[in-house]
């Protein structure tokens, strides 16, 4: 989407997991200020500054956590691998990834947070029998939080991505003059994964005639999905997209006006996503900067939260606030 720049900022936002900033940037369009934010991969800070802001702190969250300054808002994209149908669905089980919950209701009960907005994976919801998700339920509730949340999905946000992910607003029950948050209404798609691709794209990244066949493939007997190419709305971009998986995995497109100019036999008319195609896939406004590899960068865009999607949740909560945020706090 394109950058909205907001001259009179209020509600101060500090951003846990910040990435390249795709919850951010939708906050900061919605007229938030993000005074803080963390993340402990050097690439992603990299982005981060380079795109959105100098306000990035890299490291671990757990080393740097009294560096956060006062905040109204916490968001925080916190790590999905623990329960991410590709990974191991460890869940609370993941000392290292899955235990940094606990970490954000510390801050939260340090500073005394008006309002949570955490993202994850849609699968934390039904993780270990909906146990899991519960136990975060009722751990922001003891600490004072009304929680809200919903599954949405990128391309009910005007981007073609079938992207499914949870969102839940914790509300401080003792900051707000009513209970109930609304999440934002679908929108209708009005573009096709078609209508974002690039006009001039490089021979590398057309498939060679022979890896197509393994591209193509269905699999192995212990895996078998039948592949799929270009599709009007693409699969969910993920972060280990430059190793390129098979078909019915990742998006393929069929591109013979490039391949036209490609005088190579060895090639064919298929190719995978460009970054700059993902970026756009994920909502990141046209002045991006590419600062990293291409094997970051996919890697960026597929642990990214869609912009679209942050931005629509943020407006309701701008709104949501400016009604019900009551003046003592």
């Amino acid at each position: 989407m394109e950058r909205i720049k907001v001259k009179n900022k209020k509600y101060k936002v500090a951003s846990l997991f910040a990435g390249i900033g795709g919850l951010d940037l939708g906050f900061e369009f919605a007229g938030f200020d993000v005074v803080w934010a963390n993340d402990f991969d050097k690439y992603a800070v990299e982005t981060y500054k380079a795109n959105v802001g100098d306000n990035i702190v890299l490291g671990d969250i757990r080393e740097v956590m009294d560096q956060i300054p006062s905040h109204d808002v916490l968001v925080g994209g916190f790590p999905c691998q623990p329960f991410s149908t590709i990974g191991k669905l460890k869940g609370f089980k993941d000392k290292e990834r899955g235990t940094l919950f606990f970490v954000i209701k510390e801050i939260l009960q340090k500073n005394k947070t008006k309002v949570v907005v955490l993202e994850n994976v849609k699968n934390i919801v039904s993780h270990n029998s909906g146990h899991t998700f519960k136990r975060i339920l009722r751990e922001l509730d003891e600490i004072g939080y009304n929680c809200f949340y919903q599954i949405l999905n990128s391309q009910d946000y005007g981007v073609p991505q079938r992207r499914n992910r949870m969102f839940l607003v914790g509300l401080r029950k003792d900051c707000f003059n009513a209970e109930n948050f609304e999440f934002p209404n679908k929108q209708k798609l009005k573009v096709k994964t078609q209508d974002i691709l690039d006009k001039d794209v490089d021979e590398k990244y057309f498939l060679s005639k022979k890896v197509e066949t393994t591209i193509l493939g269905y699999g192995t007997k212990g895996y078998m999905v039948k592949p799929t190419i270009d599709l009007p709305i693409s699969k969910t971009l993920c972060a280990t997209m430059h190793k390129m998986h098979r078909a019915s995995q990742d998006n393929y497109v069929t591109d013979k006006a490039n391949f036209a100019k490609i005088k190579n036999d060895k090639k064919v008319a298929l190719r995978k996503l460009t970054p700059n195609e993902c970026r756009k896939l994920q909502g990141f406004p046209d002045e991006w900067i590419q600062v990293v590899s291409n094997t970051q960068a996919y890697k960026q865009f597929g642990n990214a939260v869609t912009v679209n999607v942050a931005y629509a949740v943020a407006k309701k909560l701008m709104k949501y606030m400016n009604a019900n945020i009551k003046e003592t706090t």
